[in-house]
């Protein structure tokens, strides 16, 4: 490989480091007015009255749009897959009442932000207060009151395979404990933002999104066919799943085209932390039977996820928590319960993780725990439960690329280096580590596709036309590596055009760890096509056989190099041939049968293996938590850019790492407590240490040149890594996330009682 496998740098670098580089909020247009919504700040509650006069007679007011306005008032989730889940559409703006508070009622345009902002004070909305829930137990109850008419429990997946109560009834051990997890902020750099205009009676937006083909639900919103409708995604400041959904793009659109004027829109930073989607806060109970030498017979578990007051993609979340929850172990028999339940909370949904996040910390502690009740080590009962290649996972299916969870533990063992020794009195140091399954690509039953354009210009210089959404981890330079180590065409001579669903043809969003594999793939059959069909022209003009053309640095060689053509002259004498110089590839994922009803068959494309290790020092008297040490290796199959992967890995392990000290969206009754970075704390760089990184390239993945993605796993492994590093600090498990400093002190009086009722001295 002669560009796969290095780190050159892309044009988008430069543009970054100088500040040239536009994201959605830079762009401004002539005549340009600035929308601002208008929020609930109560919920649940009847809207009795909605008055817009007196921000209507606002100077600089140029509309105010309520429910009314909308022609087709529903955001609707259009992914396919018949899974058994409430129908339940969002509204844009609420018409009848509102579910969570910071829900969109209304949306002000004005010629300048700060008359937007007072236009929105000036919105008179009149609420009749309704009994809400607020936690997942609450709205379980039998006589809870309904979020919505249809029911509060969202989905119920079942997972099952074999005969679990006569597994547990065979059982030497049964490990049995319930974890939880929280609410989590995505904290992107950049806030939700975008801006629009009519350009030839076309709604164009221009957003800060994951997903550009959100363009069909915004045709329908305006009640226009999709061909008046453009996306164009910009490049992001982060996304991690919280641009998936959409956010700004419905309320632009209705505007620009009421007032046929350009419009932007800003969320705030306190806007974005109370009202955006959130991560999922999981209750898991789990019950792990097991031999006395530690071999595993079944695990009973039971996941109640909080999916906050709308549907979003909760369904699909709690499916990947349900279908990963034993992780990277062989469980022969599996009864697995995993709702979504409706809250009066904000909606939960899409983020980095994707559901499998939450169950690593629970499954990962039952095997510590089971580690502990055998007196094993926490390696040795792992050894004798990890899942190999061709075993089968919980939900029937069959593994068939490479396990490296062996080779990662070993590795993130070995990087933390000696042991450190405690700072003074009353620190105790504990080290300990997790191992994570993810999928990369969607689930199976989608028949995921996305499709690549590459066209070799008449200069000799390729183009390369992808749907894909940039996030900010280089989708679009991969993309160029890929084509270029295919073609021989230099980084420098090719341009890419992305995220346009004017000009691109379709790739699907970015996420799901999707985008290398699916779009990656593409890209890579279309320029191996392409090749093909101008290897018989360059093998007339060079006369020689095909198999002796080479393509190399720009240029078509003889294998001795005397003789060559430039891609140029190549292109011309194609034209003459009557060949084409353009390839338009469709990539279609794996596929197989899968039965909802009972969590049985195919799931995900393909699966990825990593481990982390971390060294903590607890203070025993103020309980709080110094992370030392911290080391991740991942299997990537094959890495393509390693210095992008280097910083998915850490990127991936400080917000996971955030996610298990600090990290909470507190609210008391549905009111969010947490709306700035000051009470909604995520790591800075001087609460991490340097996080080593190693990399595992197994050559055995499903994503172009056999490499495996990596956007998602290493966010995976953090909690449960720290949480079993305190345990064998202070002697006792961690279980509720984040692990602050109150629940460290917590679990050290609750150990002093457990050392007092066995009669041991604290």
């Amino acid at each position: 490989m002669r560009v796969v496998g290095q780190s050159p740098a892309h044009h988008d670098f430069v543009n970054k480091v100088r500040g040239t580089l536009l994201y959605a909020a830079d762009w401004s247009l002539p005549g340009m007015v600035h929308a601002k919504l208008v929020r609930s700040d109560v919920a649940p509650a009847r809207i009795v009255s909605i008055d817009t006069s007196a921000a209507e007679r606002l100077e600089g007011v140029v509309a105010v749009l309520t429910a009314a306005d909308v022609p087709h008032n529903a955001i609707v989730e259009h992914a396919s897959g018949g899974l058994g889940e409430l129908t339940v559409d969002q509204p844009v703006l609420a018409f009848d009442q509102v579910r969570y508070v910071g829900e969109p009622v209304a949306v002000v345009a004005a010629n300048d932000p700060e008359t937007a902002a007072e236009a929105a004070d000036l919105v008179e909305i009149v609420y009749e207060s309704l009994p809400g829930v607020y936690s997942p137990e609450d709205a379980l109850a039998d006589d809870a009151p309904l979020v919505h008419d249809e029911g509060n429990v969202l989905v119920n997946w079942h997972l099952d395979r074999g005969d679990v109560d006569a597994a547990f009834a065979e059982a030497d051990v049964v490990i049995d404990n319930t974890y939880r997890s929280q609410h989590a902020e995505h904290a992107y750099l950049e806030t939700e933002a975008g801006v629009g205009w009519i350009e030839n009676d076309v709604v164009t937006l221009r957003i800060s999104t994951q997903v550009i083909e959100h363009a069909v639900e915004i045709a329908a919103i305006l009640g226009l066919p999709q061909s008046q409708v453009r996306v164009i995604a910009s490049y992001m400041g982060g996304g991690f799943g919280g641009k998936e959904d959409m956010t700004v793009e419905p309320y632009i659109a209705l505007l620009v085209w009421r007032t046929r004027r350009p419009v932007r829109m800003i969320w705030s930073r306190q806007e974005s932390i109370m009202a955006s989607t959130k991560r999922h806060p999981f209750t898991m109970h789990y019950r792990t039977a097991a031999t006395k030498e530690g071999k595993i017979l079944a695990v009973d578990a039971d996941i109640v996820g909080d999916a906050g007051a709308y549907p979003c993609l909760s369904a699909r979340v709690l499916f990947a928590g349900a279908a990963l929850s034993t992780g990277p172990y062989k469980v022969p028999v599996v009864r697995i319960r995993s709702r979504a339940v409706f809250t009066n909370n904000v909606p939960t949904s899409a983020f980095r993780g994707f559901g499998a996040m939450q169950v690593v910390f629970g499954y990962e502690s039952q095997m510590d725990a089971l580690a502990a009740e055998l007196g094993l080590s926490p390696q040795e009962v792992r050894d004798r439960n990890h899942i190999e290649k061709g075993d089968i996972l919980a939900g029937g299916e069959p593994l068939t690329t490479a396990v490296a969870v062996r080779e990662t533990r070993s590795i993130a063992l070995e990087l933390l280096g000696e042991p450190s020794h405690p700072s003074g009195p009353n620190k105790a140091v504990g080290r300990g580590f997790g191992s994570s399954m993810q999928p990369y690509g969607r689930s199976i039953w989608f028949r995921d596709n996305a499709s690549a354009w590459v066209t070799l210009q008449a200069d000799g210089t390729l183009l390369i036309r992808s749907g894909v959404t940039d996030l900010g981890a280089g989708q679009a330079a991969s993309l160029c590596q890929i084509a270029s180590e295919i073609l021989g065409v230099p980084l420098a001579d090719i341009s890419v055009y992305i995220g346009d669903t004017a000009l691109n043809p379709p790739a699907g969003g970015t996420f799901a760890t999707r985008q290398l594999y699916m779009s990656g793939n593409a890209i890579l059959r279309a320029a191996r096509r392409l090749r093909d069909q101008l290897t018989p022209v360059a093998a007339k003009e060079l006369g020689v056989p095909e198999d002796g053309v080479v393509w190399r640095d720009g240029m078509v060689h003889t294998e001795d190099g005397d003789t060559g053509l430039s891609l140029a002259e190549l292109v011309r004498a194609a034209n003459d041939a009557m060949v084409d110089t353009s390839v338009l590839h469709t990539w279609r994922a794996r596929s197989g049968g899968f039965d909802p009803k009972v969590g049985q068959g195919h799931t995900y494309p393909d699966y990825t293996f990593g481990t982390h290790a971390a060294e903590v020092e607890v203070d025993l008297e103020t309980g709080e938590v110094q992370l030392l040490k911290y080391a991740a290796c991942h299997d990537v199959g094959r890495a393509i850019n390693p210095i992008r992967v280097e910083g998915q890995i850490i990127g991936g392990a400080a917000q996971g790492i955030g996610y298990a000290l600090m990290e909470d969206c507190v609210a008391e009754e549905g009111h969010p407590l947490s709306s700035l970075f000051a009470d909604y704390l995520i790591p800075t760089s001087m609460d991490l240490p340097d996080i080593k990184v190693a990399f595992v390239e197994s050559g055995e993945g499903r994503g172009p040149l056999n490499a495996r993605g990596v956007g998602e796993p290493p966010i995976g492994p953090p909690a449960a890594t720290i949480a079993s590093a305190v345990e064998a600090a202070i002697g006792i498990r961690p279980k509720q996330l984040p692990i602050t400093s109150e629940r460290i002190l917590a679990l050290l009086d609750l150990r002093a009682d457990q050392k007092n009722q066995n009669g041991e001295r604290p």
